[in-house]
């Protein structure tokens, strides 16, 4: 994985830029779906579809390919966003959103999309199902040379099934696999804390013989480090801690977990995209 150098920083916060604007077309076009978590992930979508990757957009099915499985798939406007900016279908598909027959369903279907690594919606499942492949990984001798990651929520470890899988990867010292973890501290019904209480996260994490980073998730240089220093642990699977602020981009709707699960209104767009194109200005005059 190539270092960072400013001048892929900034092309790096651009991009992220431009996949939070589809996000909001995308969801007021659909007038539904989830925005808090989608805005707040996409810095890290970007950092790994335009940097830390093995993958080929011409070539979705490519053997060799990481594989990325997104665990807490009602974020999925980030997911297709970002893969459309890639160059994996056409962008002005994104405004299909939860249409009747679309390819991009509400919560990803691999049987409508079949360039998705998984399906997803029901929480919890994800992380079991990217264990899954680390396992056939390490039978066909395939786990040196690439790698699992898993995207997952923070409200999810409210659900079993995520400790089990975090239990049986722990156990089973799967070093290809990374899971990345989206800690923004919202779920639809409140902050996590006051719902169910998580920390101590990281403890929980090592507990189960994780090798545990957390950083910033809207910190290219520090996110690009995190992932390298993942891909250096050989003794056992590592999750990143990614801190993000949800809604991140909108000042109206960061850190607010009522934007957990519904769509801005046209005059909510309309504010949300002006402040995202007055961002995406700034970021072009300060490095010109």
């Amino acid at each position: 994985m190539a270092f960072l150098l400013e001048e892929k920083i900034i092309e790096l916060e651009k991009k992220a830029n431009d996949i939070r604007e589809s996000i909001i077309a995308m969801l007021v076009e659909a007038g539904s779906g989830h925005t808090a978590g989608p805005l707040g992930m996409a810095d890290v979508f970007t950092l790994f579809y335009f940097h830390v990757l093995k993958h080929d957009p011409q070539n979705p099915s490519w053997e060799e390919r990481d594989r990325l499985v997104l665990s807490n798939g009602h974020i999925c406007p980030v997911l297709y966003a970002t893969m459309a900016h890639a160059g994996y279908f056409p962008v002005e598909e994104l405004k299909t959103l939860r249409k009747f027959g679309t390819r991009l369903q509400g919560h990803p279907h691999r049987e409508y999309l079949p360039i998705l690594e998984n399906s997803s919606g029901p929480l919890g499942t994800g992380l079991s199902q990217a264990v899954g492949m680390a396992l056939a990984d390490r039978m066909d001798g395939k786990d040196k040379d690439r790698f699992i990651y898993c995207f997952m929520s923070d409200g999810e470890h409210d659900e079993g099934n995520t400790w089990e899988a975090v239990m049986l990867a722990g156990k089973n010292k799967l070093r290809n696999l990374i899971a990345v973890v989206d800690r923004n501290n919202i779920q639809i019904d409140g902050f996590t804390e006051n719902i169910m209480p998580l920390e101590p996260l990281p403890d929980k994490w090592r507990a189960f013989n994780w090798h545990v980073v957390e950083v910033s998730g809207h910190d290219f240089q520090a996110l690009n480090d995190a992932v390298e220093i993942a891909q250096a642990v050989y003794e056992k699977p590592t999750v990143i801690i990614a801190h993000t602020i949800p809604g991140k981009g909108v000042h109206e709707f960061e850190r607010d977990y009522r934007w957990h699960g519904k769509p801005p209104t046209k005059e909510e767009a309309k504010m949300a995209l002006h402040e995202l194109r007055t961002l995406g200005g700034k970021i072009k005059s300060e490095h010109q």
